[in-house]
């Protein structure tokens, strides 16, 4: 009995242990079914991505950045192919210290940076260097390391250098536009990149592709309205006249007077658009567009124009200046000397204040308002380019007589230097204004008549003779050519009050004459070279300027060679 006893107790023990671990086993098989139930259930999307992850590459094909060019179709700015070298740091084993430094070395970067770079693992795509030569990066490749591979990328190129950069702007390291046009016309030059979607295996190499590779869609060309010659004589012009006159900068803008393109801008300080990785923004700035300043005289011929077409006074009308002096209220209009009595032409050739303060004086405030407001003062240019001003042209209600006056010669009116150049169209082109483009056009915009055409020709008179014995201008002559534009010479304000010594010199013109073809407006900021006026700084640069781009343009002498040298020597009368 005894034996039996114990022997069934053992059995009942055993089967308990068995039913106990299959009871175990069982409850464990119906979590990992629950759990398998919830993964495929739930999660079957992040767990299709993580399996991918672990094989599938995603490649981003770059697109070819469009290039710009010239209306000449000279390219401005064209993308050079370069490699990138990335690494999928999960798929990079631990390197030995041997390893790390020639890679390091092939990159041409700091061990400690390379590390780094390739320490966390979680990351699939990490950047080793970019923008190399394709030998550098084959070298890179050439160390057989897992997880690294290369990519094609563009690098922006710009063969004008500093001459085109505050027009053409420059592209980052991601090849997107960061100023002038590679910035406003994104879009268009960037086309719309393609992808490539490929197998790795465990090393990191890629095996074959698993989709049809989605072709990159490239950029589209950008053809500009500047001529890059002209470009490159205006530069040289400005940049010569700044230096040899120790000024803060200039700006220059040459405009077609048919069709209101721009054909050269230009401003110094410059920068290089090769060299970005350190740029001072102030030299970054387009200040034809971007900077305002008072036009001085150069605003006069508008005030002429405005007497002659609102049929206040006639080119022969007599304007009494006196002495130089004209007292309205407590303050006093100053001319350099006395010229007596002028007629109106006489007014602009030898830029008397006072006669422009007594032309203004007499028409009706709103009537000037509206004339400067059809110029496009105190609007935007809309020229398509990006941080263009305004300027400030105040609310006629506001104006008291001696404002009136002193904005007759340029004095609280701001504008930019393509402000400027776009008013003088309408002596130029018969009394219209037509919008400035940037892009060649294939035909003219619509203008739009400010003046009457009799007028236009009347002022476009008076322009000539400042260029002319007894005019502000004799340095912005030009031999076998008959020229005509307003120097301007203006007090910089400072502290809300015109500093005394500070000077902004500038001229704008036409030429030639006879059938205008080009506009040309010069601002040299406070030279400080011994000479500040108008006349001296910036009619040599129109004159060097116009010189040769009327001949690259294949426009005909209009005036006897020995008609202009005869002048060569006369005094440049000085003015305000």
């Amino acid at each position: 009995m005894s034996y039996r006893t114990n022997r069934n107790l053992t059995l009942k023990l055993q089967m308990w242990r068995t039913w106990l671990v299959l009871g175990g086993l069982l409850a464990l098989f119906l979590v990992l079914i629950a759990r398998a139930a919830y993964l495929m259930g739930y999660k079957e999307e992040f767990l299709r991505e993580q399996g991918e992850a672990r094989y599938s590459r995603r490649l981003t094909l770059e697109a070819n950045r469009g290039m710009i060019t010239d209306r000449n179709g000279e390219p401005l700015a064209i993308s050079t192919p370069v490699q990138s070298v990335w690494a999928s740091p999960s798929d990079v084993p631990v390197l030995s210290a041997t390893k790390l430094a020639n890679l390091a070395q092939a990159l041409g970067l700091p061990a400690q940076d390379v590390l780094r770079k390739l320490s966390d693992k979680k990351r699939d795509f990490v950047y080793l260097r970019r923008q190399m030569s394709p030998e550098d990066a084959q070298r890179v490749l050439g160390l057989g390391i897992p997880g690294i591979a290369k990519l094609t990328e563009y690098r922006r190129y710009y063969p004008a250098g500093e001459v085109m950069a505050h027009v053409i702007g420059f592209t980052g390291i991601d090849n997107k536009g960061q100023e002038g046009f590679e910035l406003t016309r994104e879009s268009m030059l960037a086309g719309k990149p393609g992808s490539r979607q490929v197998i790795k295996d465990r090393r990191g190499y890629i095996v074959e592709d698993v989709t049809s590779i989605e072709k990159p869609r490239d950029g589209q060309t950008l053809v500009l309205s500047l001529d890059s010659k002209i470009q490159y004589l205006a530069y040289r012009e400005l940049k010569k006249s700044v230096e040899d006159n120790r000024a803060l900068g200039g700006s220059i803008v040459v405009l077609d007077a048919r069709t209101g393109e721009v054909l050269a801008l230009a401003n110094m300080p410059a920068f290089n658009p090769n060299k970005r990785e350190k740029l001072d923004p102030a030299t970054r700035r387009n200040r034809a567009l971007t900077d305002t300043y008072e036009p001085g005289s150069t605003l006069k011929p508008f005030t002429a124009a405005a007497a002659l077409d609102g049929g206040t006074a006639k080119p022969d009308t007599i304007i009494q200046t006196g002495n130089g002096n004209f007292a309205i209220g407590p303050n006093v209009v100053h001319d350099t000397k006395p010229h007596g009595a002028l007629t109106v032409e006489q007014v602009i050739q030898v830029s008397s204040n006072v006669g422009t303060s007594k032309l203004q004086l007499a028409m009706d405030r709103e009537y000037l308002w509206n004339f400067y407001d059809s110029l496009g003062f105190g609007q935007l240019p809309k020229s398509g380019f990006p941080g263009e001003v305004r300027g400030r042209l105040r609310p006629w209600k506001n104006w008291v007589p001696i404002d009136q006056a002193t904005m007759s010669y340029g004095h609280g009116i701001s504008v930019s230097v393509l402000q400027i150049a776009r008013a003088y169209q309408i002596f130029a082109t018969d009394g219209e204004i037509r919008p400035v483009s940037f892009q060649k056009l294939v035909a003219p915009l619509p203008g739009r008549q400010v003046i009457k055409p009799e007028t236009a020709l009347a002022v476009r008179k008076m322009l000539e003779m400042v260029t002319q014995p007894g005019g502000t201008a004799l340095k912005s002559r030009v031999v076998g050519y008959r020229v005509g534009g307003k120097t301007g010479t203006a007090h910089k304000l400072e502290g809300g009050t015109y500093a005394a010594k500070r000077y902004v010199g500038s001229f704008v013109g036409i030429a030639p004459i006879s059938e205008p073809r080009i506009i040309v407006a010069v601002m040299i900021d406070e030279p400080t070279g011994g000479k500040y006026y108008g006349g001296d700084v910036a009619a040599p640069v129109f004159s060097a300027v116009v010189a040769g781009s009327l001949r690259m343009m294949g426009i005909a002498p209009d005036a006897q060679q020995s008609q202009v040298v005869d002048m060569l020597n006369t005094e440049t009368t000085e003015e305000m």
